[in-house]
């Protein structure tokens, strides 16, 4: 009994070496011919089990990664094991079920090797290369964009608007640099000195767009070749933290290895979150030796993000951070023609020039502004909206942002329109063009501040109140008798008014 007992484990150890040895032939085969990454994240954790004829018997994690090797690697495993063993060799899964899939005390479950490659493109099924690249997972019942095991793999959504594109981002000096580096990128994903690509900025002023308008413009031009993934950094953790919830941690990570092209929205919410941050961290690594292309944005520089990693913000900082800026006028301008227009409505100068000038905060604020006098003029069957009734319907939008006009501000906008100093109408020369600007200043300082006629005196070099009175009083009776320098003041109080709305 002890004897064949013996012969018994004898037996099993030489079995055991033999599946072991031929492991490491296809090993040193399979290494050879993908990516290293690859090899240490799916050809690693597995174990030789048996060896019987010419069906070698590996172990796997879990049914994912059966169906991830039969759907990446089929190819180059079937032509390994082939070379190995000879005609006729195969593979059979020893699959490790998770304590949620068994319904017996055994731990394992048999899966043969499948006898035919996987399906071509045209029936419905992505084809991969031996290289695993580009997975295109996406769950038929359930919105996380990772896998869950058992759910059918089709090709992943994106998660991307289509009317964010390159040609509705106005490009102004606000923003040139970022759209510049958007562009390239789209051009050659993963294989420009732009990654990670990292833009930062306020709300309302195109982030989201802008990298939208990326993962647009590479599905235009590459087609599926590219696998893209757009998503917040609010549904990353939500969806880690139900990847470990369910114990599929690792397929989670898995998953976001091999997307292409990983857009991540608002990364200063990752702030705090140490699990999310090492997750990211070693999902941010992997994609980027791989020559993935990764895409982030942020309300703020990577050095100014409280509580996140250093070996985050380092990582944030390899590549490219560009910031987009508040929005100039002549950017505001063009926004606002552009949208009027795409909607067949040309509202004129006057009204653009108004929008533009109360509404310098976002890019979301101008459209805002636009979308109401639209659907203001739509409603009410208005052909023709004049400045006065712009002002009329948008007057709730721009009240919290009406500014008290300074004395400074109505001698810099005074001094602008003929083109002086701001510093001369607080001198005591009397060049006619000055002497003009200052009593107009003081005119408008008068009737458009609460000062008092010391105070304004002050501003203007000194000058005691009987000066401010008389330039009043003179710019009060050349109105009267100049119909030319009454359309100058009125020109000046609009610039005025615009400025301070």
């Amino acid at each position: 009994m002890v004897e064949t007992e013996n012969i018994t484990d004898r037996k099993h150890s030489e079995e055991k070496v033999t599946a072991n040895g031929v492991w490491a032939q296809c090993l040193e085969i399979i290494r050879d011919n993908i990516n290293y990454q690859k090899y240490t994240s799916w050809f690693h954790p597995i174990k030789p089990v048996t060896l019987e004829g010419k069906t070698l018997t590996i172990q796997v994690p879990s049914q994912f990664w059966y169906e991830w090797l039969e759907e990446h690697y089929y190819n180059i495993m079937r032509s390994t094991i082939t070379k190995v063993l000879g005609e006729g060799a195969r593979f059979e899964y020893s699959v490790v079920l998770e304590k949620a899939d068994m319904d017996h005390d055994d731990r394992s479950v048999r899966l043969p090797q499948r006898s035919s490659p996987p399906m071509p493109a045209d029936s419905g099924q992505q084809v991969y290369d031996q290289n695993g690249y580009h997975p295109t997972y996406s769950t038929e019942n359930i919105q996380n964009p990772f896998v869950i095991p058992g759910i059918r793999k089709n090709k992943i959504d994106p998660n991307l608007n289509e009317n964010y594109v390159f040609n509705q981002f106005i490009e102004g000096d606000c923003n040139r640099l970022a759209r510049s580096a958007a562009i390239a990128i789209s051009e050659n994903p993963g294989k420009n000195s732009f990654n990670p690509f990292f833009i930062y900025g306020g709300v309302g002023l195109g982030k989201t767009h802008l990298v939208q308008s990326i993962g647009n413009k590479i599905r235009q031009d590459f087609g599926d070749e590219y696998s893209i993934l757009y998503l917040s950094s609010d549904q990353f953790t939500n969806e880690f933290v139900h990847a470990i919830r369910n114990n599929r941690a690792r397929e989670f990570s898995m998953f976001y290895r091999n997307i292409d092209v990983l857009i991540v929205d608002d990364i200063q919410f990752f702030s705090g979150k140490e699990k999310t941050q090492e997750e990211f961290f070693h999902i941010f690594n992997a994609l980027h030796q791989d020559g993935k292309q990764i895409i982030m944005t942020s309300d703020r520089a990577p050095r100014d993000i409280q509580d996140i990693e250093e070996r985050l913000i380092s990582r944030f900082n390899w590549g490219l951070s560009a910031d987009l800026q508040m929005p100039d006028y002549e950017t505001r301008y063009a926004i606002l023609e552009k949208k009027s227009l795409e909607n067949g409505i040309d509202f004129g100068p006057e009204i653009f020039e108004f929008i533009a000038h109360n509404f310098k905060s976002s890019i979301r604020d101008l459209q805002g502004a636009i979308i109401k006098l639209l659907a203001t003029a739509s409603l009410q069957k208005i052909d023709n909206i004049d400045l006065v009734m712009a002002k009329r319907i948008l007057k709730d939008l721009i009240k919290e942002t009406k500014k008290h006009v300074s004395i400074e501000d109505i001698q810099r906008l005074v001094c602008d329109y003929f083109g002086i100093d701001p510093n001369k109408v607080r001198e005591k020369t009397r060049k006619q063009e000055i002497v003009e600007a200052r009593q107009i200043a003081m005119y408008m300082s008068k009737t458009m501040t609460k000062s008092s006629l010391k105070t304004i005196g002050l501003h203007f070099g000194g000058r005691d109140h009987s000066t401010v009175i008389h330039a009043i009083n003179a710019v009060e009776d050349r109105q009267e008798t100049s119909p030319k320098f009454l359309q100058i003041v009125k020109d000046i109080q609009q610039r005025i008014e615009l400025a301070s709305m």
